[in-house]
């Protein structure tokens, strides 16, 4: 990294004008941290050594990357953290949702454009403000791209504290927000690490359909229903078949009991307005694209991330736990012979639970 010229200007203002900046790109909260993450490096070693990782192989293959920031970008000694909302403002009440077995639910963050995208171009315009004040500096932008333990960093630079479900949480907004990082070789002043304020509250380990939250800020991915509806690209395995309900991306149960979330907002950005009206679409509608259709709507969308036969997977399962109807039934029977042996297998599986009931 190049060593940063910073004329005329301490760091101490330099970070109040970061702070401005960061809130005119449309971030909703920024903090700024060291790179001493020693006590969180402890935690995940002894995670991975357990195998809670499930199938998530690249948890493990960057070694000490994930903990040790200079190690994934030499001459970094400072992160900038930022926060943005998006729930999006105009979705189908969630519960409603899960309530209607017919419907496939979606989790929040994915119903809006790739959040990977929107918040990258705005580090990169953070970066670019900075460099036209202090010149050439050493810096790279992460959003969810690179082994980088952001939850714990933003923790120490003062965006929220790490809940019992392991997501981050903040007395002003809630959960419902993503995360992203500058790391930097500017020896910026540093916030205060955020205190946390779960108490005795049990409520997200008490609702999570799969006991994933095995005890307070311990979750066992492989149970998780975000893990096995994206991460996993095997077959799901029967045992959390029908806990999954009709959660075909993700899961938001643990954030949708969490008392904090009544004082999240709503994004004002239309980026993260929900697309195609997922937040509210029959199973058997979606079971019904083909992989074009599925290409289309899943443009530019955090879906992108499975596969068709992943997608196709989830959603036989779901059919599988929906009330009996003749389109279900239907719509299964089209696809008992797919190419694909795990959509096979199970929409197999799914036919079976309506011939039991």
């Amino acid at each position: 990294m190049k060593k940063p010229i910073v004329s005329q200007q301490t760091m101490q203002s330099l970070k109040q004008d970061i702070y401005a900046w960061a809130i005119e790109l449309g971030f909703d909260h920024i903090g700024i941290s060291d790179i001493n993450l020693a006590e969180h490096e402890a935690y995940l070693l002894n995670w991975l050594d357990s195998g809670m990782q499930g199938e998530m192989d690249y948890m493990q293959k960057h070694g000490t990357k994930r903990s040790r920031p200079e190690k994934l970008l030499p001459g970094t000694i400072r992160i900038i953290s930022v926060r943005m909302n998006y729930f999006p403002p105009d979705a189908r009440d969630a519960d409603e949702v899960l309530q209607q077995s017919q419907l496939a639910y979606i989790s929040r963050y994915a119903l809006g454009r790739d959040y990977h995208k929107v918040l990258r171009k705005r580090l990169q315009k953070l970066a670019d403000r900075i460099q036209g004040q202090v010149g050439e500096f050493g810096y790279r932008a992460f959003v969810d791209s690179a082994p980088v333990m952001e939850k714990a960093l933003a923790n120490k630079a003062g965006l929220g504290w790490i809940g019992k479900h392991t997501n981050l949480l903040s007395e002003q907004v809630g959960s419902w927000f993503f995360l992203g990082e500058l790391f930097t070789d500017l020896p910026l002043p540093t916030d205060q690490q955020a205190s946390n304020h779960c108490g005795s509250c049990s409520a997200c380990i008490d609702i999570c359909p799969t006991q994933a939250i095995i005890a307070p800020y311990k979750l066992d991915a492989r149970k998780c229903i975000s893990y096995l509806t994206i991460e996993h690209k095997s077959s799901i395995p029967e045992q959390y078949r029908k806990a999954i309900g009709n959660r075909i991306y993700g899961c938001d149960d643990c954030q949708l009991v969490c008392p904090w979330n009544k004082f999240s907002n709503t994004s004002p950005l239309a980026d993260f307005a929900k697309r195609h009206n997922l937040d509210s679409v029959e199973l058997v509608d979606l079971f019904m694209w083909t992989e074009e259709q599925f290409l289309f709507y899943t443009e530019g969308s955090a879906m992108r991330r499975i596969s068709y036969q992943q997608w196709l997977r989830n959603l036989a399962v779901a059919l599988g736990n929906a009330a009996t109807t003749d389109a279900i039934l239907h719509a299964l029977n089209m696809r008992k012979d797919d190419a694909s042996e795990l959509v096979r297998e199970h929409v197999q599986w799914a036919l079976a639970q309506h011939e039991s009931d």
